[in-house]
């Protein structure tokens, strides 16, 4: 077939002990899924369905890479975040079944301009600006399952420059990885190469360039990434 352009490389994440990489085909990211962050949000923490929105593909921010401050925000922050990388397709899937259908998991951190998000909210608009920008999707190595097992507790913390701002546990999810992967599966048909950001905990909060961000997860290691200077003509 002869293109028009030339086609864009498929992004792919890291496998920790593996020289094979993990295709990306969609993200998928979960709202409000701690209750203390509801809090801090100024949303009432009942077990409403998810709110899902998504990431293009190239967003994706790996560990130890710079994230230039985007443009058109002055208050960039950081959301850390358990990501559940899928590997096998289904839709309408039975929790039960769920973790079948999980390759691995990896740290993630859901960078967000929180200023267009507070925008679009108020004024019932999608949070794409918000939520989608170039480097918004960071992800450290994915740990396949068959190696970790399947997380259901453990620390998820974030710190800046070395000081802690996030402090959670997977276990205080409204909605845990099944119940997540079960009614996302209901609106889309996953595919493996899916992503899925499970949401993040209270405390997230403003970075400015020169800031070092650090995410960690009990099991999977951290995520780091370096906040840089806004690129010319931002």
């Amino acid at each position: 077939m002869t293109a028009y352009v030339v086609p864009a490389v498929v992004p792919s994440v890291a496998v920790a002990g593996e020289a094979a990489r993990f295709p990306v085909r969609r993200i998928y990211c979960v709202g409000f899924n701690y209750a203390e962050h509801n809090r801090e949000m100024g949303r009432d923490p009942q077990k409403d369905p998810p709110i899902f929105f998504s990431k293009p593909a190239d967003a994706l921010l790996a560990d130890g890479e710079e994230l230039p401050y985007p443009s058109r925000t002055a208050n960039l922050h950081y959301e850390a975040e358990l990501v559940v990388a899928i590997g096998a397709a289904g839709s309408r899937i039975d929790p039960a079944a769920a973790h079948q259908h999980v390759y691995g998991y990896a740290v993630g951190n859901d960078y967000t301009r929180r200023d267009l998000q507070s925008a679009a909210k108020e004024k019932g608009r999608p949070w794409d600006t918000a939520k989608g920008f170039d480097g918004s999707a960071g992800i450290g190595r994915i740990h396949p399952a068959a190696v970790v097992g399947h997380l259901r507790r453990g620390a998820l913390w974030l710190t800046v420059n070395g000081a802690e701002r996030q402090r959670g546990d997977l276990a205080d999810m409204i909605w845990d990885v099944p119940g997540i992967i079960a009614e996302l599966s209901t609106f889309f048909a996953l595919r493996p190469g899916d992503l899925i950001y499970t949401g993040t905990p209270a405390g997230v909060g403003p970075v400015t360039p020169g800031d070092v961000v650090v995410a960690g997860i009990d099991g999977l290691g951290t995520l780091t990434h370096r906040i840089g200077a806004a690129r010319a003509g931002a």
